[in-house]
């Protein structure tokens, strides 16, 4: 009997076989929406039960002043341009300060790669919010920041990630990603480090004992084999060194950006990413449904097309709503753990490294 490649990737998915780069071609060319999530919500399920994790946690987005000026970015700026910004120490401090006092158990905190902002006030500020909220996870820092870092500083990668850990940094966000194939960062993000080099910073982090996340911003001039390449690779990166604690697929939002002519993602593709995502990465504990980008309504849905994780409450998000996200930027814990029950599931709090704060019965 001739088996089909859904056959054969159905026999794999159901003995915990690893996928080939072909089965995930194969994955997003099916067209079966429903057969794609049942798959990936049967790996959801061995994985983490019933399951469906958020931390409290609180985004600070320091600076938008940046070098790269990527193209796919509506919040980027350059120095003097309308718009531009740069919080001062004691506004970032203040904000952390009042999250801290609410319960935030994690900052998460990303910026531009200012030109002019010097690696010893970015590990001042680090110093500062691990003063003012020592019980609250430092999650700070694109790999391509910290590669800025080390130019602008004349340090190493591994000299700056250490440094930043002597003061307070206990994690690394996983932007900045973007999409591997060099073609893609050419158009996109020519300015940004490589593919290699940023999954070199993650490697080395890793390395240093700072766990880390990945991402992919998926919609806009990829392809599908070089959507199932960005995965593959991260999954080899994983097999290496074990460092990454979630993946998280990202939703291209093109208003206010130099590709405002495309259309951004359908609520299928969103599905069909988050569903191939959890079956491709079998060394990736988590996936999340990031609702900042996906809508909440959608994200929820995602909880059974293979997410377990439906990051948090934000408190602030910038970034997203410069391009045109249309969610408030805030979640409650009250509405977290409702859309999770509501979708049949358990809501855990979680901390920044995925210990149980509370189960939500």
């Amino acid at each position: 009997m001739v088996l089909t490649s859904r056959t054969i990737i159905e026999r794999k998915v159901e003995e915990g076989r690893r996928l080939t780069f072909e089965d995930g071609l194969a994955l997003f060319q099916e067209g079966d929406l429903l057969w794609l999530g049942g798959l990936a919500d049967m790996v959801r399920r061995r994985k983490s039960g019933d399951t469906v994790y958020f931390v409290r946690n609180r985004h600070i987005n320091h600076t938008n002043i940046c070098k790269n000026r990527c193209v796919f970015c509506a919040f980027s700026r350059s120095e003097g341009e309308e718009g531009a910004y740069s919080l001062s120490l004691e506004e970032i401090v203040e904000k952390a300060t009042v999250s801290a006092a609410q319960g935030v158990t994690e900052f998460h905190i990303v910026g531009g790669e200012h030109p002019g902002l010097g690696f010893d006030e970015v590990k001042e500020m680090i110093a500062r919010l691990y003063e003012v909220a020592p019980h609250v996870t430092l999650t700070a820092f694109t790999a391509s920041e910290i590669a800025h870092f080390a130019g602008s500083s004349g340090l190493s990668v591994e000299e700056v990630l250490l440094e930043l850990k002597a003061v307070g940094l206990s994690s690394l966000p996983g932007g900045g990603a973007e999409i591997f194939a060099q073609r893609v960062r050419d158009q996109v993000c020519p300015s940004k480090i490589s593919a290699e080099e940023w999954l070199e910073v993650h490697k080395k982090a890793h390395r240093c004992g700072l766990p880390t996340n990945a991402t992919m911003l998926y919609g806009h001039v990829e392809t599908v084999e070089e959507r199932v390449d960005h995965l593959v690779r991260l999954r080899e990166a994983q097999d290496e060194t074990g460092g990454f604690q979630a993946f998280i697929p990202l939703s291209f939002h093109p208003a206010n950006t130099r590709l405002s002519h495309l259309l951004s993602p359908t609520g299928v593709e969103d599905l069909t990413m988050v569903a191939v995502s959890r079956l491709l990465l079998d060394n990736f504990a988590h996936i999340k449904a990031y609702w900042i980008m996906l809508g909440l309504k959608l994200a929820q849905t995602a909880l059974h097309f293979g997410a377990d994780d439906l990051e948090g409450t934000v408190v602030e998000e910038v970034i997203t709503r410069m391009a045109g996200g249309v969610t408030d930027g805030e979640m409650s814990v009250h509405e977290l753990v409702r859309e999770i029950k509501a979708a049949g599931l358990v809501p855990v709090e979680r901390d920044t490294f995925y210990n149980t704060v509370r189960v939500y019965e």
